[in-house]
């Protein structure tokens, strides 16, 4: 098979023995369903990964980041380029034959089989509280994700095209933009309940002059900072639905979807750096892995509280099924690569993926090791590694040869990806058998 032309590469999926395929989503719609993607149960993490690191530490570390996704994307999109192929693991083929689609496959299945775990977790121990609060009435966290499963996300996740998603992405998006606002409310207005509370955050400090200046000392550098950068660096992964929006962009450009995406990491940039920040301030180093679990011992039955629960429950809810798109695409890749779309199989691995997450949600008692550790292994492969990889493997040597900077970078790029890697599951580790844990550091 030769190297479509220019035209086909840029404006229309090329796929091998089958008719085109033009997208039909617009610019906006891609970009609130990237964004989503981006934006999920991670910006819960963030204020905890700032306790654990400092405000300037932690701004650093989001910059770069952020910067590292951008410019991983345009390798994922140059690669696409060059061969016509926008799929994930039809680049892993590419580049390494079948071991490289098998391995894309699987990391994109893991990693987002552990964001998906990580939203429901959420439902799981918020949603009791908003039934309780507002019907006063309890039921079972483990019966109320099969609920939310079966009547929300799985007509979602059926539907064919993750296009169709976009009105919802906007709206979860719109619930996390409520989710900021009330955060900075609850630093500028939170009165003495969080004096009795948490008498070291910085509020009480401000409020209160009794409270004792030497409790502000900078962040105690241990081996819980190592969950800072894995925290980060699955808040911004985005990679698994590059490939399928580019998919169903209309009049898709490799400028135009780096476009989207640079928009894309730069709003959700601006969301986790505020939101980090005045939950960071509010609670300093009180702040828990999961940001609602510290505003609950505030006043569980308070109002705004509890309308933030109501955003964020619906904005993971809502994430869900784009997250769900890329594995059902990638195991489609690996087990039914040459048949055509059936219902049935559409239907059958969105009922398998979601029994297998409510499965891991109902086992796993803390979030933060799925953050942590999904973090820590798949992320970097997703943002630094296959990327890399791909694009040394895809872009012909006649046309950047390996001893070019962009190769270079790649190269360097790829590396950095393995010593990321290394040293999060190291700390990790090395955190798990000295049992250095903070207290409250999940549920």
């Amino acid at each position: 098979m030769g190297v479509p032309n220019k035209l086909t590469t840029e404006c229309i999926l090329y796929i091998p023995g089958k008719m085109p395929f033009e997208g039909k989503t617009s610019f906006g719609m891609s970009v609130f369903n990237l964004s989503n993607a981006i934006m999920g149960s991670g910006i819960l993490g963030l204020s905890y990964a700032m306790s654990n690191t400092g405000i300037v530490l932690f701004i650093i570390l989001l910059i770069c980041i952020a910067c590292l996704s951008s410019y991983s994307v345009h390798l994922l999109l140059k690669s696409a380029g060059v061969v016509g192929i926008r799929a994930y693991e039809q680049l892993g083929f590419r580049a390494f034959g079948h071991p490289g689609k098998i391995a894309a496959g699987v990391i994109i299945t893991f990693h987002n089989i552990g964001a998906m775990s990580s939203y429901l977790f959420i439902v799981k121990y918020e949603l009791p509280l908003v039934i309780q609060a507002f019907l006063e009435w309890f039921l079972n966290g483990n019966y109320l994700i099969l609920i939310v499963s079966v009547c929300i996300i799985l007509p979602l996740a059926l539907m064919r095209q993750l296009g169709y998603l976009g009105y919802t992405s906007g709206f979860s998006l719109t619930c996390m933009v409520f989710f900021l606002s009330s955060v900075s409310d609850f630093l500028m207005t939170s009165d003495d309940r969080l004096w009795h509370n948490y008498p070291h955050s910085l509020v009480s400090f401000l409020k209160h002059s009794s409270c004792d200046a030497s409790n502000f000392s900078y962040p105690l550098y241990g081996f819980q900072t190592a969950y800072t950068i894995p925290i980060l660096a699955f808040a911004f992964v985005c990679h698994p639905e590059v490939l399928p929006i580019y998919t169903e962009l209309k009049n898709a450009t490799k400028r135009r979807m780096q476009g989207i995406a640079n928009v894309s990491i730069m709003g959700m940039f601006v969301m986790y750096l505020l939101t980090a920040i005045f939950g960071y301030l509010t609670f300093y180093v009180n702040t828990e892995s999961e940001l609602l679990h510290t505003y609950s011992k505030v006043d569980p039955l308070d109002t705004l509280i509890l309308c933030v629960r109501v955003a964020v429950l619906v904005a993971v809810t809502l994430t869900v099924p784009v997250v769900l798109f890329p594995i059902r695409r990638a195991i489609l890749q690996l087990l039914f690569p040459a048949k055509p779309f059936h219902w049935a199989r559409h239907i059958t691995i969105a009922l398998c993926l979601l029994f297998v997450v409510n499965v891991l949600v109902i086992l796993v008692p803390n979030i933060r090791d799925i953050f942590g550790i999904i973090g820590a292994t798949t992320a970097p492969s997703l943002i630094f590694i296959l990327p890399g990889l791909f694009y040394i493997r895809i872009v012909p040597t006649e046309q950047e040869p390996m001893k070019s900077r962009p190769k270079i970078t790649a190269a360097c790029f790829t590396a950095m990806g393995f010593i990321f890697m290394s040293m999060s599951l190291t700390f990790i580790i090395i955190d798990w058998t000295t049992g250095e844990k903070r207290a409250g550091g999940g549920h």
